[in-house]
């Protein structure tokens, strides 16, 4: 069946277990294998609790190990989803969201692990993780996922180091580049931040999954496997905003990342926004993330300044420059980050002007919005069991506080936008389609005026 909103028809949220093998193998096996890496690492780690804590160290690990264990067997064997006992500032927010899935439902053991929206289950997972780590000071602020996220960042040193020196080539000659070919260099980065989204150690459940090519040498082989590709459309959505500032109606062009993973898609993000500044296309540019580490390498705070301080210290001209030239970018203030519980909640993107109004109020001054990688997506469009021609605009449900872009390769059962019969011919050639992280989609929305207002 589907449910009504705003008067149109929607389907339900996908379940982790009716979805199909993929959902349904992923809760029970791809999170618990992520589970048992994480307990591994803080077990891995514990003479460096101790040295920096002592006994209180160790006790933490063992604690935190066993809450996570709890945590574990719950999920595998459908127990039912719990209310969060940490007392954190979104704890009341996502216990209410327990609540409203009670009330769906009519009955508690429902809420389980295996019969409750997918999406929600896994969001609520990292939640789970963050809170056995937050119960057992002094490691409550250990980045369990790290190691990762550092180990790719290094092992993507030759990918990055072409990125950067392919920008220094378009900065040379800037000045004297026609706005045609303005865009053939913005396309190229914008597919570049695009397949940058292959790199999600949440997919592979934390194994290596860097970027060790050149980026720029594959765009060509890479461009048949974009099934929606709205660069046009993004381009005009700047260019639009840059006219408008230059004849006084806007003060400055801005455009803001919802950012996905760290380490290489970090990168290539930090790339594209340096080549908006640096063209005159954007004056400001703002990165949001997330408040804790999420999805095993969805990108923190720490994340964001570390991979800056890492690019700087590069021994590598171009790369060390860019670096360089970022640190400046974020001490200007032409650059900044900014996190809010939102961006960690299950709640779909709908949801964000009823629930996180100041965020929503955030994201209506921005002219343009670039949503990074598979979970933003699942969020914007709702992981429900859409038709794959359904309009992007229709799943969005009313979301589009500013033009906006999807810049997602398929890892998960949705997709929408799709030409008639383009979803149905891709499911008969490869039946794994939506989850292989082969195809992408550059999938754009530009609200009418009132819609903003």
């Amino acid at each position: 069946m589907a449910a009504e909103k705003n008067g149109d028809v929607v389907p339900h949220s996908l379940s982790a277990k009716v979805v199909g093998s993929f959902a349904y193998l992923t809760v029970r096996d791809r999170l618990p294998t992520i589970l048992t890496k994480v307990v591994d690492t803080i077990h891995r780690n514990k003479n460096k609790f101790f040295e920096e804590y002592g006994e209180e160290g160790i006790q933490a690990e063992k604690q935190a190990i066993s809450l996570l264990s709890k945590l574990r067997n719950e999920l595998q064997t459908d127990k039912p989803i719990l209310a969060l006992t940490d007392g954190l500032e979104d704890a009341d927010p996502w216990n209410r969201y327990l609540q409203r899935q009670q009330g769906q439902h009519g009955d508690q053991d429902v809420v389980s692990w295996f019969k409750s929206p997918w999406l929600y289950v896994e969001c609520y997972m990292y939640r789970r993780i963050q809170e056995a780590l937050w119960l057992n000071p002094p490691i409550s602020g250990y980045d369990v996922f790290n190691e990762g996220k550092t180990q790719s960042f290094f092992e993507s040193q030759q990918a990055i180091m072409a990125l950067c020196t392919y920008f220094e080539a378009f900065k040379k000659k800037m000045e004297d580049i026609a706005e045609n070919h303005l865009q053939e260099y913005f396309n190229k980065l914008l597919q570049v931040s695009l397949w940058g989204n292959k790199c999600d150690l949440s997919i592979s459940a934390g194994v290596d999954n860097s970027q060790k090519s050149s980026p720029i040498d594959s765009l060509v082989a890479l461009q048949m496997f974009i099934l929606v590709d709205d660069s046009d459309a993004v381009w005009s959505a700047l260019i639009s905003a840059r006219r408008q500032t230059q004849s006084g109606k806007r003060r400055s062009t801005r455009v803001d990342f919802v950012l996905d993973n760290a380490g290489f898609e970090l990168v290539t993000d930090l790339v594209l926004a340096d080549f908006l500044v640096s063209s005159g296309l954007a004056r400001e540019v703002r990165f949001h993330g997330k408040s804790f580490p999420w999805f095993v390498s969805d990108v923190t705070a720490e994340d964001f300044l570390w991979t800056i301080r890492q690019t700087m210290a590069a021994n590598h001209r171009w790369t060390s420059q860019r670096g360089v030239q970022w640190q400046q970018y974020m001490k200007e203030g032409t650059w900044s980050y900014h996190d809010h519980p939102f961006w960690t909640q299950p709640n779909e993107f709908c949801d964000m002007a009823a629930d996180a109004p100041e965020l929503y109020a955030t994201l209506q001054a921005a002219d343009l919005v670039l949503f990074k990688g598979d979970l933003n997506y699942r969020k914007l469009a709702g992981d429900r069991d859409w038709d794959h021609t359904v309009g992007f605009d229709t799943a969005l449900r009313g979301f589009g506080p500013a033009p906006l872009c999807s810049l997602r390769t398929l890892k998960a059962n949705i997709q929408v936008g799709l030409q008639p019969g383009q979803g149905s011919k891709l499911s008969s050639q490869e039946p794994d389609w939506m989850t292989c992280g082969k195809y992408g989609v550059i999938q754009f929305y530009g609200p009418t005026s009132d819609q903003q207002e």
